[in-house]
């Protein structure tokens, strides 16, 4: 997880705790520890907060579903043979059979 436990919200906190899970921070400086987060939020940042100027909250989110979805179903990852998230996951769901 980035940053510090000065950023953790109460309620994540307890959750954690409550499900048996530990926080695990990355180094300070380091954002390459956490890194497929640091790729992820780069293109949303690119392609969604830096390519379009906002008249409303409800634009936000509009646009980040259309992104999502693109991302998710149409977008080819690398890391997954070039293949999108949604055709990887469906084509492990044929394997399982």
């Amino acid at each position: 997880m980035d940053n510090g436990p000065e950023f953790i919200a109460d309620k994540f906190r307890q959750w954690c705790t409550a499900n048996n899970s530990t926080i695990q921070y990355i180094q300070p400086g380091k954002p390459m520890q956490n890194g497929y987060i640091e790729r992820l939020n780069r293109t949303y940042r690119e392609d969604v907060l830096d390519a379009y100027l906002f008249d409303s909250l409800e634009q936000v989110r509009i646009l980040s579903d259309e992104w999502m979805d693109q991302y998710n179903h149409f977008h080819p990852h690398q890391s997954l043979g070039g293949l999108a998230p949604a055709t990887y996951a469906k084509q492990g769901e044929v394997k399982k059979v």
